[in-house]
C-alpha cells in the first residue's frame, strides 16, 4: 500500500450514493421453499424455526385444525432439508389435556401461540381458547404444553385451571305419597338434573331418598361414581305411595342416615339436600327441631313446591308454599322453587343445577371469578436470564388482563391490583398479556406487557417482580390514536450485540394514516433503566396503503454481518392483502431509520396471502453461517435463505502519473494527442468469509464525471471507444481483479484542473449470491494532475506548515459549557508552503457528530469549503499554493444541539497533491470536554405564602379534608429551553411531621400533567382514607422556638418522584400537588413564627453531560401563631445583669471620686462625736 501510493500522485474521492438503486439487499428470493397447509385450518399463523438431532425444522401452528368439526389445532413440523414442501401434523390434539378436570378442548387454538424456551431445549405452545367445565358451566382458563427436543408433547399445564369447588354431596329427597301424579315427571326432573352435575368420587357424590309414611334409600351416596350410573339408575326409581305425607321425619332421616359416613357421606363435602313435596306434611311439629339440626350440621337445603295437587283440587296454596319456604335455606328466594305441576318440573332443573354449584365452598359465585375467562397463553415469552415463561392472559379480571409469570412448577398470577392504576381500566378491556416480552438493562431485566385496547388507544407497561412476588411498575407508554392496537406486537431489541436491550419496538398495526387507510406503524423506544422513551418510528408502507404494517415483528440476529442486529417487519395485508416484509438493518440510532429491503410476497408465488402474518429470524437453517428468514402467510410458510455479502473497493493507477500536455505519442484517428493508461484493481471482500468466492458486478467508468451535468465536453476519452463513459462487468474474487484502459486526451484550455475518473459499480444480478453491501461505498473518484511547474525534475516538493489556534479552553481545563447563546466554536488557521509548489492544497478537517461546519472569514477565493458529513474539506491556494505563500483564514464550527457528546473533538489535516517532505507539522487535534447547559428552569406557583394558626381548639376526630386545615396548593413546574433533553427526574420533598412526630401537611392530590409525559411514583396521596372513614388523631404539644424553618433537616419529608420524559423543546411540564395544613399541630405548638419549608429538585438522566444551573427551589409557607409571648433570650438577660452592674459600680466609682462618701462620713462622725458629748454630760 506505502509503494503504491508513493508511486502514484492522484486524489481519492469516495462518495457514498445514498440512493438505493433496488429494493434487494442479502435476503434472497430465489430459490425459497414454500411449505404448503390447510388455509382453514390458519396453517402459517405462527412459525418457529428449530433444530434437533434429527435436523433443522419450521414448526408451524395451525389453531384452527380440525376445522369444519372443531377448532382444536395442531402444531406441523416442516423439514427444512430435501426437496418436501409438505408437513407432518404433531396430532397434539388429543394429548394436551389437564388431568382431574373435564377438559373442553373442541376449540382451544392449540398452536395460536408458539416459542422456544431454550432453557430445556424446547418449545411451549398454547391453546389459550382450552375450556373446562364445572358443573353446567364452562371456563377457559387456556392450556399450555411443552415439547421435547423431538417435538413430543409433555403433560399440559393450566396456570389459571379453576377450581370446581370442593366435593359435594347431594341427598334429594322425594315426595312419593298417593298425591304425585303422574310419577313419570319426577323421573324427568331427575334425568335433567343430574347431568348438570359433575358426578365423581373426587367431586359431586348423588344420594336418593323417596318418602310418604316412612323414608327409604333408591340410591345412596356412593353408589354410582358416574353421571351415566347415575342417571340409569335414577331412571329406573317407581313411587312407593302411601297415606301420609312425613316430610319432617324424612329430612331427619336424610340428614341423619343419608350423609352418614357408612352410606357414602364425606367428612369434607359440602352437603346439600334437595327435598321435592306436593303437599303439606302431617309431621310439621318436628320442623323447628328437623330444621335447627340440619343448620347445625351445616346442610344447605333446597325446598320446591309441586302445588299440581292444590291446583287440581282447588286448594290454597298459602300453607304449603310457607312450610317449604321454612325448609329452604336462606335466602329464601334463591333456595325456594314452586311450579304448577308435576309435569313442568323438569324446567327448573338447570336453574337448581346452576345454584347448586354456586354454592360457597363448592363453586365459584359470580363476584369471585378473575382468572375463569383468562385465556392464559395468549402470548408466550421465555426469559433464560430469570428461568420465567411469560404468559399473556388477556381475558382475566373481566379482560383488563394480566401476565402469569411461570418458574418450573411454581406458578405467580400477578393480582388485578399490580397494573390496575397503570391501567385506569374503567371498562375492563385492556387486555393486557396481548404481547409479551422482556428487556435487559446490564444486570437488571424487566418485563414488558402490552394492553392493545387499554383506554382504547393502547399501552406498554415495563414492570419487574422482587423476589417477594411484588411487581413494581417501571414505566409506562400509551399509544397515540384510538384503535390503532398499540402494544399488540413487542420486539425487544439489542442492537450492538452486547447483551443489553437497546431498543424496544412495539407495533400499531392498525395505525390510521392521514388518508384513512389502515397503514400500521411501529414505533421505536429506547430503553433507559427501564424507562421507554420515544425514538419516532420505522418507515414502512405509504400512507394510501390498508397494509396491517407490524402485525409481527421479529429480530434478526445480524443478518448481514455488519456488527449489528437486524429487523423484519410484516405487512400482511399491503397489496392487495398478498402481503410484504421490511427489512430493517440496524445501526446505533434507529431513530429515522429507513427499510433497506421490501419483499412483496406475490414475487414468490402469485397465490400467497397475508404474507408477513408471521415471523421468525432465529438460526442459520442452510449452513452459511447467515441467519434465515421465516415468513407465515394463510396456509403457507415461505423459507427465505439469506445471501452471502460481499464488499468491493477499487484502486487506480495512472501511467504516467502525470499528464504532460507537450507529450503526445498516441495517434488517434490520425492525430497524435497525450494519453496514459489507467489500471483498475477490484478487491472484494465477503462476509462470511468462508468459502472464498466471486462477485458479479457491473462497473461504469466516467471521465471528467463533475463535468457532465454542466453538458460540458470531456478532456479525457477513451481509445476502447472514443466515449467519456464506458460500462463493464466481471467477476471479482477476494484475491482481486484488474483490468488496464486508454485514455487518450483531447486538445482543452483548462491544464490547471486534475482529469477525473469515476468508477461506480453495482451488482450485475440482483438474485446472485453473494450480494453487494448496500452500505458500503459504491463509488470512487480519481484524478490525474496535469504537469506542474516544479522545475526541470518536474516533482514539487512541497512543505506545508498548518498552525491552528482557538480561544476555547484546552483538554486539561474544565468542560466548554455550551448553551443555545454560546455555541460557537472558532479556529486561526494559517497554511504556509516554505518549499515549491503545492498543488491542490486542502486543509481536511473531521469533527465530531456534536459539531457542524458554520462558516469561514473572511470570504476570499483562496479558501472554498464545501461541507460533508463529519468533515470540512477546503481548498487552499487552489489551484496552487506557491512557495512561501500564506493563507490565513478564520473557520467558524457550532456545537449541534441535536447530537450531545462529552467530548468535541476536531483533527485538522493539511494536503496536497505534491510530495511533503516533512509531515510532522501537517497535522493538530483538538479534544474538548464538553457540558450543556439545559436552560432548563424550575419555578413554584403556591395558592398562600402565609398562614395564621388562630385557631383556639385542636380537631381530634377528622371526617373531611376541612377538619385538617386550610388548603395548601402549590404547581412545580419545568420549563424547557431549546436543547432536546428527553428524560428528567422531578423530586418534591414536603415535611410531612414535626421531629416530635406532629403531621405538618397531609396530601390530598398529585394530579400530573395530561397527555403521558410527567408520572409520578408515591403512595402518599389520603393515606388516611378521609371520606371514606372517620380518623381520630392525636397531638402533643412541642416547641418550635429557635427553629426558623422546618424543612428537610429539622423535620422528616417525604417525597414525590416524577419522570418527565419525551420532553420537547420550548415546553412546560408540571405537576400539582394538593396539600391541607394540620392545623391542630400548629394550635398545639408553642412558637411565633416558622417556615415550613418544601423543596424542588429537577435532574437530567446524564448529570454530567446536561447540566440545569438552577436546579433545586425552595417554597416558603410562613406560619404565625398570634397571641404567643417571645422568649426573652438568655443572652438578653445575662447582658443586661452584666450591664447593670457595670453601671452600678461606674456610679459608685463617680461618687466617691466626687467625695460623696467621705462627706457623708466625716457627718457621722461629727454626729457621733456629738452624740458621745451628750452620754458624758448625763453621767
Amino acid at each position: 500500500m506505502e509503494h503504491f501510493w508513493r508511486n502514484t500522485v492522484f486524489t481519492l474521492i469516495v462518495i457514498t450514493d445514498s440512493i438505493w438503486q433496488a429494493q434487494s439487499f442479502n435476503l434472497g428470493t430465489a430459490g425459497a421453499k414454500i411449505f404448503s397447509g390447510t388455509a382453514k385450518e390458519e396453517f402459517g399463523y405462527t412459525v418457529q424455526q428449530v433444530e434437533n438431532n434429527q435436523g433443522k425444522w419450521l414448526l408451524v401452528g395451525a389453531p384452527w385444525s380440525g376445522y369444519s368439526q372443531n377448532r382444536k389445532g395442531d402444531i406441523y413440523k416442516c423439514p427444512i432439508t430435501g426437496s418436501k414442501n409438505s408437513c407432518d401434523k404433531l396430532n397434539l390434539q388429543d394429548s394436551v389435556n389437564v388431568p382431574e378436570v373435564k377438559n373442553v378442548n373442541a376449540n382451544m387454538s392449540l398452536g395460536l401461540t408458539l416459542t422456544r424456551t431454550p432453557g430445556d431445549n424446547g418449545l411451549t405452545t398454547c391453546g389459550p381458547l382450552w375450556g373446562q367445565q364445572c358443573g353446567t358451566q364452562n371456563f377457559y382458563p387456556g392450556v399450555c404444553a411443552k415439547l421435547d427436543p423431538v417435538f413430543r408433547p409433555q403433560p399440559a399445564f393450566s396456570p389459571a385451571v379453576q377450581k370446581c369447588g370442593g366435593p359435594m354431596d347431594i341427598v334429594i329427597v322425594l315426595d312419593a305419597s298417593n298425591s304425585i301424579f303422574p310419577w313419570e315427571p319426577i323421573v324427568e326432573f331427575l334425568k335433567n338434573l343430574l347431568p348438570a352435575l359433575d358426578i365423581g368420587p373426587q367431586s359431586t357424590q348423588v344420594g336418593v331418598i323417596q318418602y310418604a309414611v316412612n323414608p327409604k334409600f333408591e340410591f345412596k351416596l356412593n353408589q354410582y361414581q358416574n353421571n351415566k350410573d347415575a342417571i340409569s339408575a335414577a331412571s329406573n326409581i317407581k313411587q312407593m305411595y302411601g297415606e301420609m305425607t312425613n316430610t319432617f321425619q324424612a329430612i331427619k332421616f336424610a340428614s341423619t342416615d343419608g350423609f352418614s359416613a357408612q352410606n357414602g357421606g364425606r367428612p369434607n363435602a359440602a352437603k346439600v339436600m334437595v327435598v321435592v313435596t306436593d303437599g303439606e306434611s302431617h309431621d310439621s311439629s318436628m320442623t323447628k327441631a328437623v330444621i335447627a339440626d340440619c343448620e347445625k350440621k351445616g346442610i344447605t337445603r333446597f325446598g320446591i313446591a309441586v302445588l299440581g295437587y292444590y291446583t287440581r283440587n282447588n286448594i290454597d296454596t298459602e300453607k304449603l308454599i310457607s312450610e317449604i319456604k321454612s325448609i329452604a335455606s336462606s335466602p329464601t328466594e334463591k333456595h325456594f322453587f314452586n311450579v304448577s305441576e308435576e309435569a313442568v318440573l323438569y324446567t327448573i332443573a338447570g336453574t337448581l343445577g346452576d345454584r347448586i354449584f354456586s354454592i360457597e365452598g363448592t363453586g365459584k359465585g359470580a363476584d369471585s371469578f378473575k382468572m375463569e375467562m383468562s385465556q392464559v397463553g395468549f402470548s408466550a415469552h421465555y426469559s433464560s436470564k430469570q428461568d420465567v415463561l411469560m404468559l399473556g392472559a388477556v381475558g382475566a379480571y373481566a379482560w383488563s388482563g394480566t401476565v402469569v409469570h411461570q418458574t418450573g412448577s411454581q406458578v405467580h398470577i400477578l393480582p388485578l391490583s399490580a397494573f390496575e392504576d397503570s391501567l385506569q381500566d374503567k371498562n375492563h378491556s385492556s387486555l393486557l398479556g396481548y404481547s409479551v416480552t422482556t428487556m435487559r438493562v446490564g444486570p437488571n431485566e424487566y418485563f414488558v406487557a402490552g394492553a392493545p385496547r387499554s383506554n382504547h388507544s393502547g399501552q406498554v407497561i415495563v414492570y419487574t417482580v422482587d423476589a417477594q412476588k411484588q411487581s413494581h411498575i417501571i414505566d409506562s407508554q400509551r399509544g397515540k390514536q384510538i384503535g390503532s392496537y398499540f402494544g399488540s406486537v413487542l420486539c425487544s431489541l439489542d442492537v450492538d450485540k452486547d447483551g443489553t436491550t437497546d431498543f424496544l419496538l412495539v407495533g400499531a398495526p392498525m395505525y390510521m394514516s392521514e388518508l384513512k387507510r389502515e397503514q400500521g406503524r411501529v414505533f421505536l423506544f429506547s430503553v433507559t433503566k427501564g424507562i421507554l422513551n420515544e425514538k419516532g418510528f420505522l418507515k414502512g408502507p405509504p400512507p394510501t396503503m390498508d397494509a396491517r404494517f407490524g402485525m409481527a415483528i421479529s429480530a434478526i440476529p445480524d443478518l448481514d454481518l455488519d456488527g449489528f442486529n437486524d429487523v423484519v417487519v410484516g405487512a400482511p395485508l399491503e397489496e392487495k392483502e398478498k402481503g410484504v416484509i421490511y427489512i430493517y438493518n440496524g445501526k446505533r440510532d434507529m431513530s429515522g431509520v429507513d427499510f433497506s429491503q421490501r419483499i412483496l410476497g406475490f414475487s414468490l408465488d402469485p397465490q400467497l396471502k397475508y404474507f408477513g402474518r408471521s415471523l421468525d429470524s432465529y438460526k442459520d437453517l442452510n449452513g452459511d453461517e447467515l441467519p434465515d428468514i421465516s415468513v407465515g402467510a394463510y396456509g403457507k410458510v415461505v423459507q427465505l435463505w439469506s445471501r452471502k455479502v460481499a464488499s468491493v473497493t477499487v484502486k487506480a493507477s495512472f501511467n504516467p502519473d502525470k499528464i504532460n500536455i507537450f507529450n503526445k505519442p498516441c495517434n488517434i484517428n490520425g492525430r497524435m494527442l497525450s494519453c496514459f493508461d489507467t489500471k483498475l484493481c477490484f478487491t472484494a471482500a465477503f462476509r462470511p468469509a468462508t468459502p472464498a468466492g466471486t462477485v458479479d458486478i457491473t462497473y461504469n467508468l466516467t471521465l471528467d464525471a463533475d463535468l457532465l451535468s454542466s453538458r460540458v465536453t470531456s478532456r479525457g476519452m477513451f481509445v476502447k471507444n472514443n466515449e467519456r463513459l464506458l460500462k463493464d462487468v466481471k467477476q471479482v474474487p477476494s484475491t482481486g481483479l484488474c483490468q488496464d484502459y486508454k485514455v487518450y486526451v483531447q486538445e482543452t484550455p483548462d491544464f490547471d484542473n486534475s482529469l477525473s475518473l469515476k468508477v461506480e459499480i453495482e451488482q450485475a444480478d440482483p438474485n446472485a449470491n453473494p450480494v453487494l453491501d448496500k452500505f458500503s461505498e459504491n463509488a470512487y473518484q480519481f484524478f490525474i494532475p496535469f504537469t506542474k511547474d516544479c522545475g526541470s525534475d518536474e516533482v514539487c516538493n512541497s512543505d506545508l506548515v498548518l498552525s491552528v489556534k482557538t480561544d476555547a479552553k484546552t483538554s486539561g481545563s474544565a468542560p466548554i459549557l455550551v448553551s443555545p447563546n454560546s455555541r460557537e466554536l472558532s479556529f486561526e488557521v494559517v497554511v504556509k508552503n516554505k518549499k515549491e509548489n503545492a498543488y491542490n492544497t486542502q486543509l481536511v478537517i473531521t469533527f465530531s457528530k456534536n459539531l457542524y461546519y458554520s462558516s469561514i472569514f473572511p470570504l476570499t477565493e483562496d479558501v472554498k469549503c464545501t461541507s460533508q458529513t463529519e468533515k470540512v474539506i477546503c481548498h487552499v491556494g487552489y489551484p496552487v499554493l506557491r512557495e512561501n505563500q500564506e493563507v490565513k483564514f478564520r473557520i467558524n464550527f457550532e456545537y449541534s444541539l441535536e447530537q450531545l457528546e462529552d467530548k468535541a473533538i476536531l483533527k485538522f489535516v493539511a494536503k496536497s497533491d505534491s510530495k511533503e517532505e516533512i509531515d510532522t507539522d501537517n497535522e493538530v487535534d483538538f479534544s474538548f470536554p464538553v457540558q450543556y447547559d439545559t436552560g432548563i428552569s424550575l419555578s413554584k406557583h403556591p395558592n398562600i405564602n402565609f398562614f395564621v394558626a388562630d385557631a383556639t381548639t385542636p380537631v381530634l376526630t377528622v371526617k373531611t379534608y376541612d377538619d385538617i386545615g386550610p388548603e395548601y396548593n402549590f404547581k412545580a413546574e419545568v420549563s424547557t429551553s431549546y436543547l432536546p433533553v428527553s428524560l428528567l427526574y422531578l423530586t418534591i420533598n414536603l415535611p410531612m411531621t414535626s421531629k416530635g412526630g406532629n403531621r405538618l401537611l397531609y396530601i390530598t392530590s398529585v394530579e400530573e400533567q395530561t397527555g403521558g409525559s410527567v408520572s409520578c411514583q408515591h403512595n402518599l396521596v389520603n393515606p388516611l382514607k378521609i371520606g371514606e372513614n372517620t380518623q381520630t388523631v392525636s397531638f402533643s404539644a412541642e416547641s418550635f422556638r429557635g427553629m426558623e424553618k422546618l424543612d428537610c433537616k429539622s423535620a422528616n419529608c417525604e417525597s414525590i418522584k416524577c419522570i418527565l420524559k419525551d420532553t420537547k423543546v420550548k415546553s412546560t411540564y408540571f405537576v400539582n400537588v394538593k396539600t391541607r395544613i394540620w392545623n391542630s399541630t400548629f394550635i398545639s405548638a408553642t412558637y411565633q413564627t416558622v417556615e415550613l419549608t418544601s423543596s424542588l429538585e429537577v435532574k437530567t438522566d446524564k448529570p454530567d453531560l446536561l447540566i440545569i444551573t438552577n436546579k433545586q427551589l425552595t417554597l416558603g409557607l410562613r406560619v404565625s401563631k398570634p397571641g404567643e409571648t417571645a422568649d426573652v433570650p438568655v443572652g438578653v438577660i445575662a447582658g443586661s445583669v452584666i450591664a447593670g452592674l457595670f453601671l452600678l459600680a461606674l456610679a459608685v466609682a463617680l461618687l466617691w471620686k466626687f467625695g460623696f462618701f467621705k462627706r457623708k462620713y466625716q457627718q457621722l462622725q461629727m454626729e457621733d462625736a456629738q452624740h458621745n458629748a451628750q452620754g458624758d454630760e448625763v453621767l
